[in-house]
């Protein structure tokens, strides 16, 4: 076995099955989170690699050893285990590795009420306390318990979401052989919309394409079947289903940034003057559309655990992240890819028009997307990206998260990867040339060119 510190990242446990990561390992970090929560139950579920069974038994044994009792969900979605962690007020364990290649596998954890878990706020302590070695407990073992959590998850979100008086509709829904081919018929069972399912069966070798919809080339054949089934939409589904992407009728992909403003828009129609969480490299239309429609914007760093705490400490009423998170806070503040496409769906069924005229006012500028450069010295590489811009008139730098350069017509952000020698850059501006030659420009003081 490798190093606890190889495989304990910022926000998670990935890794290597069996060299990185084992039965052995689960176990014990079962055991050390049941420690470290000293909760007397925990919930456990898993996703559809091939590995995850065997994994979440030794979570669970490592958990039940230290006399915590084990609520076993089995099968189901990362937003699924948020679910069971809110409604049963219990800590919770997810086994899976998200959108990675087959041969990994991981462990996103939670305390009660879906409160992430991350380096700062447990993590840490975990891994040490797992590679120490948790001490025998000293009393019974707590009981393991199956229990199916999954019609109470749908009709929980669909509690949240109004989709009754909407027009029927189609769409294709793309599981990517995760666990949405599990959560998406019974989410969808009984409303006016005619699902077609692609990829449906669950497979943790991925053998039609990579679970991954932030990149393009993964929604290729959503694209091809919304235009062949004349579809309203399409949704794209990662791996353990927390992240949901949209194409429209035209089989165009839509922005997160995008779905960000919509969704936010329908929550402050919900709850006027209502706060709305946003990263830092959404699209610029996101924090003036919510500003528009009466909202408060908050700007944040790129990832769940500060877009968590932000909401938690503001009480906005949602988040939204441009790698297609979405967060609630009447989801426990966590995010679900589900919930945001039933959001898509009624704001698309409530009206007439088709999709991509409903989405129109809320694209107002062109985006580079993330483009990533290998660099060895990225804090070098910044400082440099820095001086170049430092005395231009009109603009304007931050440090919240990399840096953030901004102009009237422009803006961009330079951030370095948390685990691989990458400087990750976004760049937005107002017209295509624009976005060209900024983007070129960063790229060259990045690249040494």
């Amino acid at each position: 076995m490798g190093e606890y510190s190889k495989i304990f990242k910022p926000y998670d446990i990935r890794g290597i099955v069996p060299d990185e990561l084992d039965e052995t390992v689960a176990e014990a970090v079962g055991a050390a989170f049941a420690r470290l929560t000293g909760a007397p139950s925990v919930a456990i579920m898993h996703d559809m690699r091939t590995s995850s069974p065997l994994l979440a038994e030794a979570f669970g044994r490592g958990v039940a050893g230290q006399g915590a009792d084990v609520v076993a969900g089995g099968l189901g979605s990362t937003d699924m285990l948020y679910y069971a962690s809110g409604s049963l007020g219990i800590p919770g364990a997810m086994i899976t590795a998200s959108h990675n290649p087959p041969k990994y596998n991981g462990i996103k954890l939670c305390r009660s009420g879906a409160k992430p878990v991350g380096e700062d706020t447990g993590l840490a302590e975990l891994r040490d306390a797992a590679e120490r070695g948790v001490p025998a407990h000293q009393g019974p073992a707590g009981t393991i318990a199956s229990r199916d959590l999954l019609p109470g998850y749908a009709a929980f979100l669909k509690s949240l979401v109004d989709l009754s008086g909407i027009r029927p509709l189609k769409i294709v829904a793309d599981a990517g052989n995760g666990m949405a081919g599990h959560t998406v018929p019974e989410v969808f069972a009984g409303l006016p919309v005619t699902v077609v399912p692609l990829y449906f069966k669950l497979d943790g070798t991925f053998p039609n394409h990579e679970a991954n919809p932030i990149d393009p080339a993964n929604l290729a054949d959503l694209q091809r079947a919304v235009l062949e089934h004349g579809a309203d939409a399409g949704l794209a589904f990662d791996g353990d289903a927390d992240r949901c992407f949209v194409v429209d009728e035209r089989a165009q992909i839509v922005s997160p940034s995008a779905l960000t403003a919509l969704i936010a828009a329908r929550e402050l129609a919900r709850e006027p003057g209502a706060t709305i969480i946003h990263n830092l490299i959404t699209s610029r239309a996101v924090p003036e559309i919510i500003a528009e429609h009466g909202g408060k914007p908050v700007r944040t760093r790129v990832g769940h655990s500060f877009i968590k705490a932000r909401m938690a400490e503001t009480g906005a009423v949602f988040g939204g992240e441009h790698s297609g998170h979405f967060y609630f806070r009447d989801f426990w503040f966590a995010d679900s890819g589900m919930l945001a496409a039933l959001h898509v769906l009624a704001a698309l069924g409530e009206q007439d028009a088709p999709l991509s005229q409903l989405l129109a006012s809320y694209g107002r500028y062109h985006a580079s997307g993330e483009i990533n450069s290998e660099v060895a010295d990225q804090r070098a590489a910044t400082e440099a990206v820095r001086q170049a811009f430092a005395d231009r008139p009109g603009v304007s730098m931050d440090d919240l998260d990399g840096l953030t350069v901004t102009a009237q017509d422009w803006w961009f952000n330079v951030r370095p990867s948390n685990t691989e020698p990458l400087l990750r850059l976004n760049v937005e501006a107002s017209d295509e040339p624009t976005l060209a030659a900024t983007r070129d420009e960063v790229l060259r003081i990045v690249r040494g060119g």
